[in-house]
């Protein structure tokens, strides 16, 4: 593992002491936030920013301040309360844990990284980072923001590949401290690293225009030594917007939601620029239990 010079115990002192000045206070961090308020975050968090997801995870930690109060409402309400977040399917995986929890798990969340992965729309990064943030568990917490600062800091590079790799694992791991299972005060660091190692990716090492000049770790950093080489991995593919299926999915929901009612399909056209992607997108939210059809031209949110 290309490790180089970069003292790592350095680089994890650097970066939680940053932290400690310059993190952000979001709610769920708090020490009173409870398990639910951790794992509903993580959910919404996920490929969205967190400016988008702080006032929506407020609204439904009024709602719905337990599983089992989200577990009690119609998967439509989720949809619904989702607003504008982006991937909606994270609202009935949401509804679909809350229930799992409420049957399994008499109402809670699940302590365990294993007890967490068997949750419905749960991977191997949620499962770590609700362990981790909400227990106190020192799993190994490795997002894309994580992944950049590594890739940067330690191997020189100017982003880390398109998907997760086993050596950029293997990383990760080698940079939480030793003996963070054993020791109370290495597990302390170990939870503060991984939340300020992806705070330092969120907003200074970001992926375009890195601001190396406020970089705690900048005189650390294998990728500035190196004159900050350019990407030269696999092409990274942006995702398109206007004109996507994604968008007419998004502007289906968004007319379902805001009436409070079902709709005769003539209130959904126009939400694509075509009859014939309007209805490839109709059919897919209904394939994924996100819209539910009162016949072939009535439709709403799933009860």
């Amino acid at each position: 593992m290309p490790l180089g010079h970069v003292p790592l115990s350095v680089l994890r002192q650097r970066i939680t002491t940053w932290y400690a000045e310059a993190g952000r206070d979001l709610p769920w961090r708090g020490p009173g936030c409870s398990p639910w308020g951790v794992f509903l975050s993580e959910v919404m968090a996920q490929q969205t920013p967190l400016s988008r997801v702080e006032p929506v995870w407020r609204e439904w930690m009024a709602r719905w301040p337990t599983p089992s109060g989200l577990a009690g409402a119609a998967p439509g309400d989720a949809v619904r309360a989702w607003g504008r977040l982006g991937y909606p399917r994270r609202a009935l995986r949401l509804h679909e844990a809350a229930t799992f929890m409420v049957v399994r798990h008499g109402g809670d969340v699940p302590r365990t990284p294993a007890e967490l992965l068997a949750l419905p729309g749960v991977g191997p990064y949620t499962a770590a980072a609700v362990a981790c943030f909400a227990f106190d568990i020192p799993e190994v917490v490795v997002d894309t923001n994580v992944r950049r600062v590594l890739a940067r800091a330690v191997e020189g590079k100017a982003l880390p590949a398109p998907t997760l790799t086993r050596s950029e694992t293997e990383l990760a791991t080698h940079a939480m401290p030793a003996g963070r299972h054993t020791a109370p005060s290495a597990r302390r660091e170990a939870n503060v690293w991984n939340v300020a190692v992806m705070e330092l990716g969120a907003l200074v090492c970001v992926a375009r225009g890195p601001r190396c000049e406020e970089c705690p770790v900048a005189d650390l950093c294998a990728w500035r030594a190196a004159g900050r080489p350019p990407y030269d991995g696999p092409p990274r593919r942006g995702q398109a917007w206007h004109g996507t299926d994604r968008q007419v999915r998004g502007e289906i929901l968004r007319r379902l939601r805001d009436e409070h009612a079902p709709l005769p399909l003539t209130a959904l056209e126009g939400a694509g620029p075509d009859r014939s992607q309007l209805m490839r997108c109709l059919d897919s939210l209904v394939a994924d239990g996100l819209v539910e059809p009162l016949s072939r031209k009535r439709f709403r949110l799933p009860v």
